[in-house]
């Protein structure tokens, strides 16, 4: 098979969560445990970093890869879900899998993984660890796909344990109360293992704090001291004055990224006790560069200017939170909103946090799991909200930059298969935007 029919012949043969949801979920490890075991337990053969959380582990791996590749190591990052290609998710010092890898590892391994019905997340983390192995990497950062105690990924022995935040996501599936909630992503904790805590709350406190004493696992409450003093914002960064690391120029912005930085920096002081070797000038370089060290798109991603048009993965109540007050922040004559999410997420939460004044392009990600665009507006309705459905989300953002003044702000999101059909198509919207500004001369 060529690569495009080896990833085709995964999306089909394997369940893929971004397209079904639910029941792509495989719980427990038993197939983990097996694929490993075929591959030869090949995660043990270089370090590894294992990063969970609700909102931000996307970033925090990124970064945190940018900083170790910019300290020397040979590094390896694994992340989901994709955006434009599967190779996304499988990086070593930012450049993406080796298509025949892929296409080998397939094809060598297909007798063994079909009568096991994997999970397509169960296949491609089995893929990554070997992938990492043959490369010979010196530290491979890990996320977590979802929850973390029954998690695929949690096969691993990590140097360090972070996990971001705790809020409602997947409760279906990892409970229906933050506690419920905590104590699974807790379940990536190993025994003598440091762990860092982004963010706790008092219902997650306690969780997080019991299950480190029953480890034995040093713990750090990030959130408990600030490793910044301020934070300034710059025309392509913000700059944060740190306590220990100077002036820091951080290319993720958005305000999620202030918890997100604060939890790095404690990360980073733990890596250094245990022994990882990472200058200042590291620390400075992977700040300010992860996106070209990593390949990370998607975290409050500036396309356009003029109007200005922005993009962001987050997907749930714990991310809008962040999100709506930066909206409302932006100095615009108009916000304007491309928004689409998919049915299994706490979809009224929120479009209750959702700015009333902005004009909305209600969309649907070609994904199956997508909220059809009708039913997102009229649910929509009922929390003030007004705006057009569109089929697409290029055709809503077609429609928003055509109606857009220079001076508009124009945001992209509600989900991340929403950015993935942006990104994807992003050249044919600069062209369709361009004829329409030269129509309207």
């Amino acid at each position: 098979m060529t690569y495009q029919e080896t990833i085709t012949y995964l999306y089909n043969s394997a369940p893929l969560f971004q397209n079904i949801g639910q029941g792509a979920y495989k719980e427990g490890l038993y197939n983990t445990y097996a694929l490993d075991e075929r591959c030869g337990h090949p995660h043990r053969s270089y370090k590894t970093i294992h990063v969970g959380g609700t909102n931000g582990k996307g970033s925090c791996s990124h970064t945190l890869a940018a900083i170790l590749q910019s300290a020397g190591y040979k590094v390896g990052l694994y992340t989901s879900p994709h955006l434009e290609d599967f190779k996304e998710r499988i990086r070593v010092n930012g450049t993406p899998i080796d298509e025949q890898f892929v296409v080998d590892f397939v094809a060598q391994h297909r007798t063994f993984f079909e009568p096991l019905h994997p999970s397509f997340f169960e296949l491609t983390t089995a893929m990554a660890l070997l992938y990492f192995a043959r490369q010979q990497v010196d530290v491979a950062v890990i996320e977590v796909g979802l929850g973390g105690r029954l998690d695929c990924t949690n096969i691993i022995t990590p140097d360090l344990s972070l996990i971001t935040n705790i809020s409602f996501d997947h409760v279906g599936l990892l409970g229906d109360t933050l506690a419920k909630i905590a104590s699974e992503k807790a379940g990536i904790i190993k025994p003598h293992t440091p762990v860092v805590i982004g963010e706790h709350n008092e219902e997650t406190h306690p969780i997080f704090q019991g299950e480190a004493q029953r480890k034995q696992a040093p713990i750090t409450f990030a959130q408990e001291n600030l490793l910044y003093t301020s934070k300034e914002n710059d025309t392509d960064h913000d700059i944060y004055h740190t306590c220990h690391y100077g002036e820091l120029h951080v290319q993720l912005r958005g305000y999620c990224q202030e918890k997100n930085t604060n939890t790095l920096l404690h990360a980073i002081e733990v890596l250094r006790n245990i022994g990882y070797h990472i200058s200042n000038e590291a620390v400075s370089e992977g700040f300010a560069h992860v996106c070209q060290l990593t390949g990370l798109m998607g975290r409050w991603q500036q396309l356009r200017t003029a109007p200005r048009l922005v993009c962001d993965t987050g997907h749930n109540i714990g991310g809008f939170q962040y999100i709506v007050p930066q909206l409302l922040a932006q100095p615009c004559k108009q916000l304007r909103i491309v928004f689409g999410m998919v049915g299994d997420k706490d979809i009224s939460g929120v479009l209750s946090l959702m700015p009333r004044e902005a004009i909305y392009y209600f969309t649907q990600p070609s994904v199956a799991r997508a909220l059809d665009s009708h039913s997102l507006q009229t649910l929509a309705q009922t929390h003030g909200l007004q705006g057009t459905p569109y089929p697409t989300v290029q055709a809503a953002t077609e429609a928003a930059l055509a109606e857009a003044d220079k001076d508009d702000f124009i945001y992209v999101g509600g989900s991340s298969f929403v950015v993935a059909d942006l990104l994807a198509n992003t050249s044919a919207l600069s062209f369709q935007h361009e004829k329409h500004r030269r129509r309207s001369k």
